[in-house]
């Protein structure tokens, strides 16, 4: 007579998944706890540069913003800060008060007031990120949005898995069903 074994009973598709999506959490927590701790133990700060512009000319201060010059995405956010800005086109060059513009992440310049000045000295200073640093925030933003684009996906994943499942089980019931009735329907 033919027996069937019960590794085959027990380990099938419904199994896989599971342990497919449990592994999936864990290698993405895993991954968050390391590029976090890099991020967070200040390890990879050692190397980062500072520096000071001095009488940066050729800005202004209007409805438009101003690119501080050479500032790129690989300034330490909340790093660069303008310690003077001077209205150039006064002989006397009169300073212009904190209050009336601010100052990005990337260096750009935005008005804070309805007074513009079409001719300003910038003063600031800046720190850049390490090589090391920069790699790393760009693994911490890459592993956040495809986290983000795994986790639109569970939902179908999901009802996909729940609709196999639902149709293995009418099989199974229907191969029962069939052996009852090829026994006689007696129990």
């Amino acid at each position: 007579m033919f027996t069937q074994s019960k590794k085959s009973q027990t380990g099938g598709l419904i199994t896989g998944i599971i342990l497919g999506i449990a592994s999936l959490v864990i290698i993405t927590i895993i991954s968050f706890v390391i590029v976090q701790t890099l991020t967070d133990a200040n390890l990879l700060t050692t190397g980062r540069s500072t520096g000071t512009q001095t009488n940066e000319s050729g800005g202004y201060i209007n409805g438009t913003t101003y690119q501080l010059a050479n500032l790129d995405t690989w300034y330490v956010p909340g790093s660069i800060s303008i310690t003077a800005a001077h209205n150039a086109t006064e002989g006397d060059g009169t300073l212009i008060e904190s209050g009336n513009y601010t100052v990005g992440n990337t260096g750009i310049v935005s008005n804070l007031t309805v007074t513009t000045w079409a001719d300003a000295n910038f003063t600031y200073t800046y720190s850049i990120y390490t090589l090391e640093e920069k790699s790393t925030e760009s693994i911490s933003g890459n592993l956040s949005s495809g986290v983000d684009n795994v986790s639109s996906k569970i939902p179908t994943v999901l009802l996909v898995a729940s609709i196999v499942f639902i149709l293995s089980i009418l099989v199974l019931l229907i191969a029962t069903w069939q052996r009852m009735k090829m026994a006689g329907g007696e129990i």
